[in-house]
């Protein structure tokens, strides 16, 4: 049995393989895993937050797997995505006592994503901002079954199998994370169409400083939160209400003698905004829309957290 997977069907493979069947095998091997590299690293990041940390995630799985006899399993995937979730919960057990001592507020890390996944509206929910916030409020198990059932649709007994439960045990824990979740998830109750003009009225207020445009295109109850990892300036608490928002937003860009550019991004599944001063990248803000109306600003001004918006290259998950 592979202690990493679980599995008894993935026999590590014999050093006495001729070279040239070696070679073959990790072609293929190779093969397998990029055909399914976009399901692991979404499986990576929902778990983690973070795309540096599922970066990290799929080097080990990937080392794991090219070490496995793939003709000794029957189903590559399911395979592949239990070692990805073994390895992600060993990550997330560790990273969770780094984000306890985390300088202010934590945010999970954007992503630039692909116009595909916007129009999946149920992977799109997955990995907005909003719900990543939920998920860390659960235990990593919880979470590891929480995200291969309800986003992924795996069943219990494959999931008991990467978490090292009983499918019982599975079950009654998947239960309790869907009503913890169900609680406290943000509901998307707009068309794209409809989250895009908010974003887009968010916008022209925010580069002409308009206060009272703000104050239109705000929900009343609306929240912000933003990150700064202790690199950046940033709010250590949550900022609420339409009004303290406004002024926020406002007045932190007025008291800067900057110049300040903003485009229209597609983060997490969702419009966003990418925000410049002086032509540098200074962060990228996240919105939750409901009822036409902006509920939640996720702004992350962490530079670390930033990589993928740099690189300007969109994902296409799952």
């Amino acid at each position: 049995m592979d202690d990493t997977t679980g599995e008894p069907d993935g026999r590590l493979r014999q050093g006495s393989a001729d070279r040239d069947g070696g070679d073959t095998a990790v072609v293929e091997a190779t093969a397998t895993f990029i055909a399914h590299g976009n399901l692991l690293f979404t499986v990576a990041y929902e778990m983690l937050g973070s795309a540096a940390d599922a970066d990290d995630v799929l080097q080990e799985t990937w080392l794991r797997w090219v070490n496995v006899d793939a003709a000794q399993v029957v189903h590559p995937r399911a395979y592949l995505v239990r070692i990805t979730t073994r390895q992600a919960l060993n990550r997330l057990r560790s990273v969770q006592r780094r984000r306890e001592a985390y300088f202010g507020a934590w945010l999970p890390e954007p992503l630039l994503t692909a116009p595909d996944v916007a129009a999946d509206i149920e992977l799109a929910e997955s990995v907005s901002m909003g719900l990543m916030l939920v998920l860390e409020t659960l235990t990593p198990t919880e979470r590891a079954v929480f995200v291969l059932r309800e986003a992924f649709g795996f069943g219990y007994d494959e999931i008991a199998v990467a978490v090292d439960k009983s499918p019982r045990a599975v079950y009654q824990i998947a239960h309790r994370a869907r009503r913890h979740v169900e609680a406290r998830r943000p509901r998307r109750t707009v068309t794209p169409r409809q989250a895009e003009a908010a974003v887009a009225a968010f916008r022209r207020a925010l580069e002409t400083r308009d206060l009272q445009g703000l104050l239109d295109v705000l929900a009343p109850d609306v929240v912000a939160i933003s990150d700064g990892g202790g690199v950046k300036q940033a709010t250590p608490r949550p900022i609420m209400g339409a009004d303290k928002v406004a002024r926020f937003m406002v007045g932190g860009l007025t008291k800067r003698d900057v110049a300040l550019t903003v485009e229209v991004t597609a983060v997490n599944g969702g419009p966003a905004l990418a925000l410049y001063v002086d032509a540098e990248l200074d962060g990228v803000l996240a919105m939750h829309v409901d009822d036409t109306r902006i509920t939640g600003l996720y702004y992350v001004r962490n530079p670390q957290k930033l990589t993928y918006i740099d690189s300007e290259i969109p994902l296409t998950l799952r």
